[in-house]
């Protein structure tokens, strides 16, 4: 028998308890985590600039690498008529960050063997058996024919966004006349409305493409919501909240916010029409879009829009994703589910014209798509309608978010240059 020295088996031990339990998010100093603190003051610089101008009325920033927190910063203003300081708690509207965390609650009924990937969605959906294909749209009265889908669309095809399901009001000029025909909405809502009852509607329309023939940013993942709620016997909410925040600690992710956090959560602008200066959302910014629906209490659980969180929430979820599926000694996902997660699932066809992939929720960073700002390959990410952004890092074990709350955001390459100079204070 050949002993090992007991410094050795001590660090084997130490390893596999930190392994088995997962990294949790904690302070950290960033010399330690090896970032210059001197370029981390860089996007002190860049954020307050953006403020200063009027660009945007205020951002939440955070960095974390290797479990440790070394940049969380809040800069500007929550609500610029009430002077209202941003907070590093304060809570966003995450709107399409929701997508990733419905991909998860499906993610983890499908380790429980409720169903496959590839299964047709009708099988549990029965409103999108035999699906059709738009053919000819007439503008004047939405009218529309259509052809005969050459397959079903399945659930994989909705975890990719290749299923041909269309976005309400924000997607083709065609299929938003369809929906808005038939009632079918992006989400943002705060009337008691039910998911299934959208859903079962949504699966008799016309596709806008053959199933998986193309990539279409859509609602595929409100779909997969309702199939959570049908699988598990839960409503998307009871189930978001049993399974992945309560476990997690997300204590501040909801579709609808208590009463007793409303203060917290950030007002919501847009440029005024000369887009010299920031005003407040109204009415009449975007016809059809309640923008204070978190305050709303209501029954509508989009799986694909409906959330609201802070960066701290989101970024335990994350951390979680690159922990391999656990957090804090819970286990949501096996890694070998996080890996088919965060990998290319949509074969030769780009996202962009980076040529960056999807994988099962996530945009997944390519070589080639490396090359614009410098989120290292495997990365994966997503943001938000009302400005906000994250990524993990899965080589440089980081997690990075910036959130605003803007629409439309005109100078939304602060994000980018925030992604910059991150990268940059790597030493």
């Amino acid at each position: 028998m050949i002993k090992k020295p007991i410094a050795l088996v001590f660090a084997m031990f130490i390893s596999f308890g930190v392994s088995s339990q997962g990294v949790t998010l904690q302070p950290g100093n960033p010399l330690t985590e090896h970032f210059s603190p001197e370029r981390l003051q860089r996007i002190d610089k860049l954020i307050k600039q953006y403020v200063d101008s009027g660009w945007v009325a205020g951002a939440d920033a955070f960095i974390a690498r290797n479990g440790k927190i070394v940049y969380k910063k809040a800069f500007g203003l929550a609500d610029i008529d009430k002077k209202v300081p941003m907070r590093t708690d304060e809570i966003f509207r995450i709107a399409s960050q929701t997508k990733a965390i419905t991909s998860v609650a499906v993610m983890m009924l499908f380790e429980e063997g409720k169903f496959l990937l590839d299964d047709p969605i009708s099988k549990y959906i029965p409103s999108f058996a035999h699906p059709k294909v738009l053919a000819e749209f007439n503008p004047k009265d939405s009218t529309y024919t259509t052809i005969a889908a050459r397959r079903e669309v399945t659930i994989r095809d909705l975890l990719t966004h290749t299923s041909g399901v269309d976005y309400a009001q924000i997607g083709s000029n065609s299929m938003k006349a369809i929906y808005a025909k038939n009632g079918i909405y992006a989400g943002f809502l705060s009337e008691k409305l039910s998911l299934g009852d959208a859903i079962n509607k949504l699966g008799a329309l016309p596709l806008v493409h053959q199933p998986g023939e193309k990539f279409t940013y859509g609602l595929s993942i409100d779909v997969l919501g309702y199939l959570v709620e049908k699988v598990s016997g839960k409503s998307l909410d009871q189930f978001f909240k049993e399974r992945i925040f309560t476990p997690l600690g997300m204590n501040d992710t909801y579709f609808y916010l208590p009463q007793a956090k409303f203060a917290r959560l950030a007002t919501v602008y847009t440029p005024d029409k000369q887009y010299k200066h920031l005003v407040k959302w109204d009415k009449t910014t975007f016809p059809g879009v309640d923008f204070d629906y978190p305050l709303s209490n209501g029954t509508y659980y989009a799986g694909g829009a409906g959330l609201s969180s802070t960066v701290q929430d989101y970024a335990i979820f994350l951390q979680m994703m690159l922990n391999g599926g656990i957090y804090n000694g819970h286990r949501l996902l096996s890694r070998h589910t996080v890996e088919m997660m965060t990998m290319n699932q949509i074969g030769n066809l780009n996202l962009n014209a980076e040529g960056n992939k999807f994988g099962l929720g996530f945009e997944v960073f390519t070589k080639s798509g490396q090359a614009k700002l410098g989120e290292t390959e495997g990365s994966f990410s997503w943001g938000g309608f009302y400005g906000t952004i994250y990524w993990a890092d899965p080589k440089e074990h980081m997690v990075c978010l910036l959130f605003v709350q803007e629409w439309p955001y005109p100078h939304g390459e602060l994000s980018d240059k925030f992604k910059v100079l991150v990268y940059s204070a790597l030493e």
